[in-house]
């Protein structure tokens, strides 16, 4: 079970930030015991504090409560530097087709695992959407399926496991968008719209059914 901590951090990650008050109404504690932990995140630079005036209306600013760049610590990358030597010595030795070629590889699969749950949707675009997120978030990715205020779906990763991986190896990203294209089918059209590597707090992907 996660602790206070952790679950603190895990909601911050997921939403980009919070007031103490609403992280206390998800872990069911009094604003004052979160703001305690986000104090002591703060002191280990985890965590930065600025004003919501937005959310407070008249009188003192709300605090609203986001992740650093040094919170990054508390969340997966999954074998970073066997990855970052795996890749360059695949360059290395088999040049970039040959790395290339495995990125393929290890997208199929992916496709085939992902495919082999989904027989269970009968074409549904939101139950394939769930699984995804259910798969990448088994991975590491934090990943959840919201609906838009237009009506379209959102895949939404939060964290990736693999992110110095992914710089250097722009081919993962790419098959990472085809993947998810390829798994929702000709009924939907997939465009990412937040990306990690070029700066967002996140990925995002936006699905569309075509009519």
């Amino acid at each position: 079970m996660a602790t206070t901590r952790e679950t603190i951090l895990t909601e911050l990650k997921r939403r980009g930030g919070a007031r103490a008050d609403e992280l206390a109404e998800t872990l069911e504690l009094t604003p004052m015991a979160v703001r305690q932990h986000l104090y002591q995140l703060q002191d280990e630079g985890a965590v930065v504090c600025c004003a919501d005036t937005a959310a407070s209306g008249r009188g003192r600013p709300a605090k609203h409560w986001e992740l650093t760049k040094k919170a990054d610590v508390y969340f997966p990358d999954t074998h970073r530097e066997l990855s970052l030597d795996l890749i360059e010595s695949i360059r290395e030795l088999m040049g970039d087709d040959g790395l290339n070629a495995l990125v393929n590889h290890r997208t199929k699969r992916q496709n085939q695992r992902y495919q082999a749950l989904m027989e269970k949707c009968s074409g549904s675009l939101k139950c394939k959407l769930d699984i995804i997120a259910k798969e990448r978030s088994r991975e590491g990715y934090m990943a959840e399926v919201q609906e838009a205020e237009d009506g379209d779906l959102l895949l939404l990763e939060n964290h990736c496991p693999i992110c110095e991986a992914a710089k250097a190896c722009s081919g993962l990203c790419r098959k990472e968008l085809e993947l998810f294209r390829d798994l929702v089918g000709d009924g939907a059209t997939v465009e990412r719209e937040e990306h990690m590597l070029t700066g967002a707090r996140r990925c995002a992907y936006r699905v569309k059914a075509k009519s």
